[in-house]
C-alpha cells in the first residue's frame, strides 16, 4: 500500500538582483520595483488551488527559495505566513527556512523576519575569497557575508546554514579549507558544501571559466573539507549537507526521504501522494513571473500536472534516498512508492556486487565508493 508521507511547503520567489553565471534555477533579474502585494496575493491563490490535494494533512516544514527570497520585505513575508497558516495546519515548531543573500542584508530586516515566524536562515555565501565571489557573479564580498550572519545572530537566530562551493576556478586545496575555516568561525549550525558544476542553460556552461580544478583535485577538496567539518562537530548526513546534533534540515530531509511537498510560486514543483487513489502526482507552475501572475489560480498556470508512472518510481525514490549517508529501509521504499521491493532486487544486487551499497537486514546504505560515484549508483535504477 502507498502511504502518505510527511508534507512540506515550498514557496518560490523568482527575482534576484543579478543572475549568477552558474545558476540554473528559475531566477530573473529584478527590473524596477517588485510588486510584492501582487505576488503575495498570487501565492495565496496558488495555494488555495492546490489545497484539495492535501486536505487534513499537517505541514512539517516551509522553505522560501529562489531567486533571492530575502528581497521580499518582512511585512509581506509576515502577511503570507499569516494567511497561509489560516489555510494549512502547521505542525508545532514547524521549521520555516528563508534563503538569504548576504548582499540584501539590512539592519532590522532579520528582526522582522524572525517576528514573522522565520526560524531558520540559509545564507548563500559560496566562498570567502573575494576574487572567487567576483568570478561567481555574487553581489557581496566576504566582509559583507560575515556581517550579514552576525546581524542575523544578533537578531536572535541560532539555526543558520551557510552554503559553500568548492572546486571553484583557480581554487586549490588550501583555498577550499580556508573557506571552511572562515565559515566555522561564524558558528553556524549547518553547512551545505557542494561542488561547482556547469549546468546546461547557464553562462558557465556556454563559456566555462578557466582553470577549474580536475576531478581528483575536487575529490581531495571534498575529503579534506569533510574531515575538517567532522573535527568541528559537523556530521555529514547527505552528499553535500553537514549538521551539528539535532540541526539537520528537516525540509531537505523530507525531499531525500521521498516525502510530499506542495510547490507554489513561479516555477515551483510539487509532489503529492494521493492515498485513496494510490498514485503520486507531480505538478509544477509556469516559470516566467509575469505569465505566472496572469494565470495563477487557473489550470493554465500548470507547466505539467501528471501522475508518476510505476516504471519511474524506483529511480525517483533512489535519486533522493541514496544521497543519505544513513541510507533507507526497504520498507520505506515500499510505503512511499507502493511497489514491492522485488522490483529493485536486480539493481540492488548489481550495486552490492560493485560495492556501491551495503545491505544489512532492511537497511540499504551507500558506501564511500557509492557516495563518490552517486550518479553511477542511481543510474542502475533507471
Amino acid at each position: 500500500m502507498l502511504r502518505t508521507p510527511p508534507l512540506s511547503l515550498y514557496v518560490h520567489v523568482p527575482w534576484c538582483v543579478r543572475k549568477c553565471p552558474y545558476c540554473d534555477f528559475n531566477s530573473h533579474e529584478r527590473r524596477g520595483e517588485v510588486q510584492w502585494r501582487e505576488y503575495v496575493d498570487a501565492l495565496i491563490r496558488d495555494l488555495e488551488q492546490d489545497l484539495p490535494l492535501v486536505w487534513g494533512r499537517v505541514v512539517h516544514s516551509v522553505f522560501f527559495g529562489g531567486g533571492t527570497p530575502s528581497l521580499m520585505p518582512p511585512e509581506f513575508m509576515d502577511d503570507f505566513l499569516q494567511r497561509a497558516s489560516a489555510l494549512l495546519s502547521l505542525a508545532p515548531g514547524c521549521e520555516i527556512t528563508l534563503e538569504t543573500n548576504p548582499g540584501t542584508a539590512e539592519h532590522g530586516r532579520f528582526e522582522g523576519y524572525r517576528a514573522a515566524g522565520i526560524n531558520r536562515l540559509s545564507f548563500g555565501i559560496q566562498s570567502f575569497d573575494d576574487r572567487a565571489l567576483q568570478t561567481l557573479g555574487r553581489i557581496h564580498n566576504s566582509g559583507e557575508a560575515e556581517r550579514a550572519v552576525r546581524m542575523a545572530q544578533d537578531a536572535g537566530y541560532d539555526n543558520i546554514n551557510l552554503d559553500l562551493m568548492y572546486a571553484l576556478p583557480e581554487q586549490d586545496l588550501a583555498g577550499a579549507l580556508h573557506d571552511i575555516e572562515r565559515a566555522l568561525a561564524l558558528n553556524p549550525t549547518h553547512i551545505s558544501h557542494y561542488q561547482l558544476t556547469l549546468e546546461p542553460n547557464t553562462v558557465f556552461y556556454a563559456r566555462p571559466p578557466e582553470r577549474l580544478p580536475d576531478d581528483d583535485s575536487a575529490w581531495d577538496m571534498q575529503m579534506e573539507c569533510q574531515s575538517a567539518l567532522s573535527a568541528a562537530g559537523f556530521k555529514q548526513y547527505e552528499v553535500s549537507a553537514y549538521a551539528r546534533d539535532n540541526r539537520r534540515c528537516q525540509h531537505n530531509l523530507n525531499y531525500w526521504q521521498y516525502g510530499d511537498y506542495l510547490g507554489i510560486g513561479a516555477g515551483a514543483h510539487g509532489k503529492i501522494t494521493e492515498g485513496a487513489a494510490q498514485q503520486i502526482r507531480r505538478r509544477d507552475k509556469l516559470k516566467h513571473p509575469r505569465v505566472y501572475l496572469d494565470t495563477v489560480g487557473t489550470p493554465a498556470n500548470f507547466g505539467t500536472d501528471e501522475m508518476v508512472t510505476a516504471d519511474r518510481l524506483p529511480f525517483e525514490f533512489m535519486m533522493n534516498a541514496l544521497r543519505l549517508n544513513d541510507g533507507f529501509p526497504l520498507s520505506m521504499f515500499e510505503l512511499r512508492t507502493g511497489l514491492d521491493r522485488a522490483v529493485i532486487a536486480q539493481p540492488l544486487a548489481m550495486a552490492l556486487e560493485r560495492e556501491l551499497i551495503t545491505v544489512e537486514g532492511d537497511l540499504v546504505c551507500p558506501t564511500e565508493l557509492g557516495r563518490r560515484f552517486t550518479n553511477d549508483l542511481m543510474e542502475l535504477f533507471l
